[in-house]
């Protein structure tokens, strides 16, 4: 079967990096472009970490267009270097890509893609939804083209994460979550009731540390996720977030999902930034979303770790081109 055209809209971040590299150690789909934007650090230096890790990966090639630096409406009110690092890669330095970034601005780009693309293409969107919000505005018919819309973010059931309501991706804009989720466009909505029990622990990032030159170094990024998880949430290991919506997109059907309305809280209150899930009955309703409710996360981890093994074989990158 021919590869699936694939976006990566993101803003890099280590379980980013990741995300991007388990996509490209993945040959179920064809990686045409990332799209960058605001969020777990700044504009330019999600841009900068983007062309790194394509470039870790041998993959220079996979164009980066930059996309929005701030949120739709209310300024994002802190980034999230004591997570990721100052720079966003846990302190790693990852070398300097020879590529330069796309002239076109992100939404332009990613139109272009949509409307001339022979086959439905899925957007991971694994940041803020900004620049997904702007394209619904912009380019409303190719917005429309899109095969299919995975977002890592949001929650049904365990509250949040960067408060007791909010998701981070979503709590970063919730006036372009609040869009998105409500366009009709074909989205599966990836939350942390998913993503907090799936759990990279240490005997599998040992796994691909020892593979090969990309996968020490994914091991390394890693590192500072690791400690983070331990003070945060009391597990020995990181939750991959980004990683197990970018499964969603390579294996469709990997997380058990149902149709729910969302609706965004966009107010100024406390729970600004929380998602709304309706979990009275499924939803027929055009602007329901796929909400993943159910994971096997050991098979999602495996699938993780093992791909991202092969890279020292040499074995698994996404290409096509």
């Amino acid at each position: 079967m021919a590869a699936t055209p694939l976006v990566i809209d993101t803003d890099p971040g280590i379980d980013d990096a990741l995300a991007l590299l388990l996509a490209l150690a993945s040959p179920e789909v064809d990686l045409r472009l990332v799209t960058t934007v605001h969020g777990n650090v700044d504009l330019a230096q999600t841009t900068e970490n983007a062309l790194r890790v394509l470039h870790l990966a041998g993959r220079s090639d996979v164009p980066v267009a930059v996309g929005a630096r701030s949120s739709l409406v209310v300024p994002q009110a802190e980034r999230a270097g004591h997570v990721h690092g100052t720079a966003g890669l846990g302190g790693v330095v990852l070398p300097a890509s020879p590529a330069a970034v796309d002239p076109r601005p992100a939404v332009v780009a990613l139109a272009e893609l949509l409307l001339t693309s022979e086959e439905p293409v899925t957007v991971a969107a694994i940041g803020p939804l900004t620049n997904i919000a702007l394209l619904l505005a912009v380019y409303p018919d190719a917005a429309a083209r899109i095969g299919r819309l995975v977002v890592m973010g949001g929650s049904a059931a365990r509250g949040g994460n960067v408060t007791g309501a909010a998701e981070f991706n979503v709590w970063a804009d919730p006036e372009a979550a609040a869009v998105v989720f409500s366009s009709g466009l074909r989205t599966v909505m990836v939350g942390l009731d998913v993503t907090l029990p799936t759990v990279l622990t240490a005997e599998g990032i040992a796994r691909f540390a020892t593979a090969g030159p990309v996968g020490a170094q994914a091991a390394a990024v890693v590192a500072q996720y690791v400690d983070h998880a331990r003070t945060a949430y009391g597990i020995d290991g990181v939750a991959v977030h980004d990683a197990l919506a970018l499964t969603e997109a390579i294996v469709p059907g990997t997380l058990r999902t149902v149709r729910r309305d969302v609706v965004v809280d966009t107010g100024h209150g406390a729970g600004r930034g929380q998602t709304l899930v309706d979990r009275r009955a499924p939803s027929d309703a055009v602007t329901a979303v796929e909400v993943a409710e159910g994971v096997d996360s050991e098979a999602a981890v495996e699938f993780l770790v093992s791909r991202l093994a092969a890279f020292g074989s040499g074995a698994g990158t996404s290409g096509g081109r």
